[in-house]
């Protein structure tokens, strides 16, 4: 008798949105070598650049989308699910900042990005999850943060670092409540709707050229360390998996234990 593993994802395709970021590309890989096959969907070129250099498989698909346009989102996913079905999965990894301190913020600055971290997830999200509702199944996994929850630790970011900004925070809370939401909504039509809320996962970027805020990150989590990329990508393949086939509405923080203090 052959058992088929609850983590496979064969046959099954799945839409990652941002999926050119440092979390996105181990996410794409990882749900790749777990039998899906994978439409990386970022911003300009990026996914195309990515994709280049992973593989010509045609399990690996690239397109160009600015999730914060509306219109064309909307165009998007019309096109795609005339064309390709509905897909099997959607992640959506996406955030807006503006990097500013509170006080430069302006109310345009904070409308612009909760437009794109509230607004924008829900359309999309809205979009996919009444076509996955018709077909009578479908799993989308969105993105909040540790900063959805708890407020940044002052300490930790020193000059010449800035502390997680305001807007993001209240963007990233809202997703937690739009999961739960939008998990109640579509229960019945088999429709699962789940969050992830990283906690320390800076960029390789930072981590190059700030040592000392990444060292003041690991002295604030419990186990003394921060994040790998493929420790959120595992966490993704898992809720679009069915081994997570009852779980709905959660949010799975991803944090090293940061939020427990």
């Amino acid at each position: 008798m052959t058992v088929t593993s609850p983590f496979d994802l064969t046959d099954k395709t799945i839409w990652v949105v941002g999926g050119a970021g440092y979390l996105g590309q181990a996410t794409v890989k990882l749900l790749y070598h777990l039998g899906a096959t994978v439409y990386c969907i970022d911003l300009e070129n990026r996914a195309s650049d990515f994709i280049s250099t992973l593989s010509s498989s045609s399990r690996l698909v690239s397109h160009s989308l600015d999730v914060t346009d509306i219109a064309a989102t909307e165009d998007f996913v019309k096109q795609q699910i005339s064309t390709s079905g509905v897909p099997d999965g959607l992640v959506n990894m996406t955030a807006s900042t503006t990097a500013l301190k509170m006080e430069a913020l302006a109310a345009d600055d904070f409308d612009r990005v909760n437009h794109g971290g509230i607004t924008a997830t829900f359309m999309l999200a809205k979009w996919v999850g009444e076509q996955m509702a018709v077909r009578g199944s479908g799993n989308v996994v969105l993105f909040s943060s540790m900063y959805g929850m708890v407020s940044p630790y002052p300490e930790v970011y020193e000059a010449p670092m800035n502390k997680n900004p305001i807007e993001y925070g209240v963007g990233k809370a809202g997703i937690i409540q739009m999961t739960k939401y939008l998990a109640v909504h579509w229960g019945p039509q088999n429709v699962r709707f789940n969050c992830i809320s990283p906690g320390p996962f800076p960029n390789p970027t930072v981590q190059q050229l700030h040592p000392d805020f990444v060292d003041r990150l690991s002295q604030k989590s419990p186990m003394k360390r921060i994040g790998r990329a493929e420790e959120i990508a595992s966490s993704v393949a898992f809720l679009l998996s069915d081994a997570a086939s009852y779980i709905n509405g959660h949010n799975l923080v991803v944090d090293g234990g940061w939020t427990v203090w």
